[in-house]
């Protein structure tokens, strides 16, 4: 196998792809959020998905 079969086979991974609908989920559901929380536990929650995704890459 060369460099480019393991450049993206994350991707492949099923937890990989489960990890980025969370990221999608946790995008929608905190953009209903009040204002106030914007920047305090949406933005947590929000970095702490995308960590997620990017951990298993």
């Amino acid at each position: 196998m060369d460099a480019m079969e393991y450049k993206y086979s994350f991707e492949k991974l099923e937890v990989w792809n489960d990890a980025r609908n969370l990221v999608k989920i946790i995008y929608l559901q905190t953009d209903n959020f009040p204002e106030k929380e914007r920047f305090g536990l949406s933005s947590q929650m929000q970095r702490a998905a995308v960590s997620i995704v990017s951990n298993i890459a």
